[in-house]
């Protein structure tokens, strides 16, 4: 399971006794998990890299030499965030080892889609939206183009001069909770932005958040885990090859209804053309792991039933 910014391997704490052990928690048995969580180098405990180049690319050729090495010659990826994008180049890189691909965010670029998301709302149908689609994706305005207005100023700046705001974080614990907490506020649920708490406590504990948010002070890795963004959107988009292949590993996608950008099964197809998974969650934002994990763990096994029944 690959996480991403600004969460940790700590995210998965709460999913991993529900994977390893589903029938004392209620879920079915029918598959049990051995669970594989590292960290992205440049994160946490993992040590960043010394040249430039670690893009997620990389990441998912490191990744897949670790799971060899610990004796897994097959087995399935999950993530969101940028482990979205690392899971995705590991079904690139090596389909043969890799059975599925679980994801909770999509990354889905390309111009056709940005026109239909402008004609969606008076041709929906037409590209193929469902009716849950088109509660998720309208008003454009508000749920595209605002929210993105409002969300991703920090992208730009960890795109481009990550080192500058690295440097302020890395001196201030409050400075650098801040930074963090906020994400997990509108991340979250974009309405728990008018809160005057945040909303933070109506999905996490205190206790998880701060540990989470100990595992950057404590490694000073925040600098580095932002130069990410820059190796990776530092660059022409969709300049990479890996970016126009398409997926060719069977695929599930969970749909959190509170995720920064709904990615409709139209579009997922288009980059995965063996989805053979898609849902539309009850409830839950961008820290899907976090925020719901039986929600996720139920999801990820009915995927890897359909799967194994393949």
């Amino acid at each position: 399971m690959a996480h991403g910014w600004p969460g940790s391997f700590y995210e998965f704490y709460g999913i991993i006794p529900l994977l390893t052990d589903p029938k004392n928690h209620g879920l079915s048995d029918e598959h049990v998990f051995e669970v594989i969580c590292p960290s992205i180098p440049g994160y946490g405990f993992s040590e960043a890299s010394s040249k430039k180049g670690l893009d997620t690319v990389a990441t998912a050729r490191i990744f897949y030499k670790l799971m060899l090495r610990l004796g897994f010659q097959e087995f399935y990826v999950q993530g969101g965030d940028w482990g979205s994008a690392i899971c995705t180049n590991m079904g690139q890189l090596a389909p043969s080892h890799v059975k599925g691909i679980h994801l909770n965010m999509g990354f889905i670029l390309r111009n056709f889609y940005t026109l239909t998301l402008i004609l969606g709302r008076r041709f929906g149908r037409l590209f193929g939206y469902t009716e849950r689609d088109m509660e998720l994706m309208y008003p454009f305005k508000e749920k595209f183009f605002y929210k993105m207005m409002r969300e991703s100023g920090y992208l730009h700046i960890q795109a481009t001069k990550p080192d500058t705001v690295g440097c302020a974080l890395n001196d201030s614990p409050v400075g650098l909770a801040a930074y963090i907490l906020e994400k997990f506020t509108t991340w979250t649920n974009s309405e728990f932005r008018d809160l005057e708490d945040g909303g933070l406590e109506r999905k996490f504990s205190l206790d998880d958040l701060l540990t989470n948010i100990m595992i950057y002070w404590t490694t000073g890795t925040i600098t580095s885990s932002q130069r990410y963004y820059k190796e990776n959107l530092g660059k022409n988009i969709m300049a990479e090859k890996h970016q126009r292949m398409k997926v060719q590993v069977p695929t599930g996608f969970a749909a959190f209804p509170d995720e920064l950008l709904h990615v409709p099964e139209k579009w997922m197809k288009f980059k995965y053309p063996k989805l053979i998974s898609y849902s539309y969650m009850p409830r839950g934002g961008h820290f899907a792991a976090f925020e719901e994990p039986e929600l996720l763990a139920r999801d990820i096994i009915k995927f890897v039933g359909l799967v194994e029944r393949q």
